[in-house]
């Protein structure tokens, strides 16, 4: 039987679908999509993560062609000698160059950040450690250091007065340092402007407006009425009348639940309680919201020196010019209370 000859020019035939097969691999592999979704997800790279654990990551969500390549590029490469943290995000059709290029160049992507109106500082590290990468012991060690504190230009009782309830575009990786300079930066810029004016006007500054404006927040959740009880309690303080703000002394005791403040609660000895205290307590009892503190700086103006809640419950009140009169207010919200059985 007569051999089959393969000239050169079939050879090269032969050569060059080759080539092209491979190239179609090698293209097919390298951008074939990673993501086994319609919408994006994302991963969390920590301090702790390893080659390993930075691929294991992302193969819940993956395509096993995907992930493999993508796996290949991570382990075969430098990336585990400087692992960079981060929120990253992976797009539906994106292959696993373009994945490893992030990941590798550190290339990640912002979150969301809002700052909650938190009453205490431990309750503020806890919910932003839910969002960053920090732990809750870090941020609450840094709120509550005489040091970190006056560093910022405050002290741990009106450290409170520099956060600015809002939400924020940060990174998910940034360390304490890099959230209490953003968070001064936002808080300066809040202040600029009408606001700023308003309160030199007013012979107050942010911390005290932020300070009055938290007790009135928590006094009530009535946006339209805060700037008349800001008006009453300006007054107290421009007579020299103690607050008498409830609110303080369920901070001082660290009991937010109570609904109704008796007599023997009204000596605790703490520098928050009002009733013992005259003038503004030493910091803000929460972080004051935005309409809380544009409630101060735009107060009504009145004559007004006493207010109690009104007994229909509807979370406003009835103010006073008169202690007799106010007394009158006192005893019908007293008898609300006592019919509805709230101690």
């Amino acid at each position: 039987m007569k051999k089959m000859k393969i000239t050169p020019h079939a050879h090269l035939k032969i050569a060059v679908c080759g080539l092209l097969l491979i190239l179609g691999l090698t293209v097919y592999y390298a951008f074939s999509p990673v993501l086994n979704a319609d919408t994006t997800q994302y991963v969390y790279i920590d301090e702790d993560d390893t080659q390993d654990s930075v691929v294991a990551k992302i193969q819940p969500f993956g395509k096993l062609i995907g992930t493999t390549t993508l796996n290949m590029l991570i382990r075969h490469s430098n990336y585990g000698e400087h692992i960079r943290t981060g929120r990253y995000a992976i797009e539906p059709g994106e292959g696993p160059i373009t994945i490893y290029r992030k990941l590798k160049s550190g290339r990640q992507a912002s979150l969301s950040l809002t700052i909650p109106e938190a009453r205490t500082m431990d309750r503020l590290a806890a919910i932003l450690a839910h969002k960053l990468m920090l732990d809750s012991a870090t941020i609450a060690e840094a709120l509550t250091s005489d040091e970190v504190c006056q560093k910022m230009g405050y002290d741990t009782c009106t450290i409170a007065a520099m956060f600015v309830p809002n939400t924020y575009d940060v990174y998910w990786n940034m360390d304490i340092d890099d959230l209490l300079e953003r968070m001064q930066k936002e808080h300066d810029r809040f202040w600029q402007g009408d606001r700023k004016a308003k309160a030199i006007q007013m012979q107050m500054t942010p911390n005290e407006v932020c300070t009055l404006a938290s007790i009135i927040d928590e006094e009530t959740s009535n946006n339209a009425e805060k700037p008349m009880i800001a008006g009453m309690y300006l007054n107290r303080l421009k007579t020299g009348m103690p607050l008498q703000a409830d609110p303080t002394i369920k901070f001082a005791l660290k009991k937010f639940e109570l609904r109704r403040i008796y007599n023997k609660l009204l000596d605790t000895d703490s520098p928050f309680n009002t009733y013992r205290n005259e003038g503004l307590p030493p910091g803000p009892i929460k972080i004051a919201s935005i309409k809380g503190i544009d409630a101060v700086l735009n107060y009504v103006s009145h004559d007004y020196l006493y207010m109690c809640a009104k007994e229909d419950f509807s979370g406003t009140h009835n103010f006073a010019r008169t202690y007799q009169e106010h007394l009158k207010n006192a005893e019908k919200y007293t008898k609300a209370l006592n019919e509805r059985g709230i101690q």
